[in-house]
């Protein structure tokens, strides 16, 4: 943890909460609400939240009494306002009992957008849903047994005219399913939460961050510079990338860098190029298709590992998955046709397989290039039956 912990004076006293600043030290204000007992929890929300650029402020509830809860949830949205490191507006994010008090203070407060994480009861007070005017997101899990489905439908048709209410339910998951100390933990459903309040706050609080340049910054220093350095400045400070098909890659700082000094950058063969087919930009998040092309004329043993060069030319269709955190790359996921770049380079024998070499990449091009479904052998058989 590298936040400071202030003091905000309220009208039942003085209490004490976590502040979290971004790195270029400032941005717009994030008031973070635990569950009580779950104090470690929201400190860590509130040190991510900052790395995305909010300066997040977190404090323990020190009452389910709701109006000294209010009260204070009120103190410590003016203390954010005075200061110097807040730019612009505010938001309130809670979990449970936070999650109930983070939809009230959109209620009765002034804030500018609000997420709530499975709010305890709040299907039992939903007598103020029509005061909330500001953007609101709702974060349920399907085997929650403190907010069932029908709590779930009754929350959503008090909000169901509220243009800029969000919905999302997690399959699978239980109470609690953010907190990494509680045993429903659930990283997937975490994740994919986290990012849709990511997107609501880059919406409608910002920072907003330029991604499509940020991820050509990077390839610009991979593919053209080949600068083990300069790429690593693009990243985050405990980075990874994974390559699906062959696990090669890095986890950590120490060994991705390994991994592009000794194996990547080298591994690249001088003509690679990269042909783009289609880019999809998220708020937190890059998906970009492309044909990875070059000629065989090395190991590349991130791709090929233990394949000796064969000299031929071998073009591969390939998803790369960015994730960011604030405005550095966070991880890679890489996926690509492994079996067809076997076929190409020689290594593997297509006969009776499922699988085919170059036309892959050509189809992935040009969808009418090659005929569909030529590898089934029922497909002209079905023609007779339509």
């Amino acid at each position: 943890m590298s936040g400071t912990v202030i003091s905000i004076d309220a009208g039942s006293g003085s209490f004490d909460a976590y502040l979290a600043t971004p790195p270029i030290g400032s941005g717009p204000g994030l008031l973070l609400l635990d569950e009580l007992g779950q104090h470690e929890h929201v400190r860590t929300a509130a040190e991510e939240s900052a790395a995305e650029g909010y300066v997040a402020l977190a404090f323990n509830l020190r009452s389910t009494e709701e109006s000294r809860a209010l009260d204070d949830i009120d103190a410590a949205l003016a203390a954010l306002r005075v200061r110097s490191e807040v730019s612009g507006k505010l938001a309130t994010l809670g979990y449970g009992t936070g999650g109930l008090l983070a939809v009230l203070a959109a209620a009765r407060l002034k804030i500018d957008a609000a997420i709530a994480y499975y709010p305890v009861g709040l299907d039992a007070q939903l007598d103020e849903a029509s005061a909330v005017r500001c953007p609101i997101l709702f974060h349920f899990a399907e085997n929650d047994q403190r907010l069932t489905a029908a709590g779930r439908e009754k929350i959503r048709a008090a909000f169901a005219s509220a243009d800029s209410a969000q919905f999302f339910v997690y399959r699978g998951a239980a109470h609690g399913f953010s907190d990494r100390k509680r045993d429903s933990y659930d990283r997937i459903s975490a994740q994919i939460a986290r990012s849709r309040s990511i997107g609501l706050l880059r919406t409608y609080l910002g920072p907003r961050y330029d991604l499509n340049a940020m991820w050509e910054r990077h390839g610009d220093c991979e593919f053209a510079m080949r600068d083990v350095d300069a790429t690593m400045a693009t990243m985050v400070d405990e980075p990874y990338v994974n390559h699906i098909p062959t696990l090669t890659g890095g986890i950590g700082k120490r060994e991705l860098y390994r991994f592009y000094k000794h194996h990547f950058i080298p591994g690249l063969p001088k003509d690679t190029k990269m042909v783009p087919i289609s880019r999809t930009i998220g708020p937190d998040a890059v998906v970009d298709e492309v044909l990875f092309c070059f000629t065989h004329d090395q190991e590349v043993d991130f791709l090929l590992p233990g394949i000796a060069p064969s000299g031929k030319r071998v073009e591969v269709p390939l998803v790369v998955i960015i994730q960011f955190r604030g405005d550095k790359v966070a991880h890679e996921h890489i996926y690509w046709d492994s079996a067809s770049a076997l076929v190409q380079v020689g290594a593997l024998d297509p006969k009776g397989l499922p699988t085919t070499g170059i036309d892959t990449a050509r189809k992935a091009i040009d969808e009418k290039s090659i005929p569909s479904n030529g590898l089934m052998a029922s497909w002209k058989e079905s023609a007779a039956k339509d």
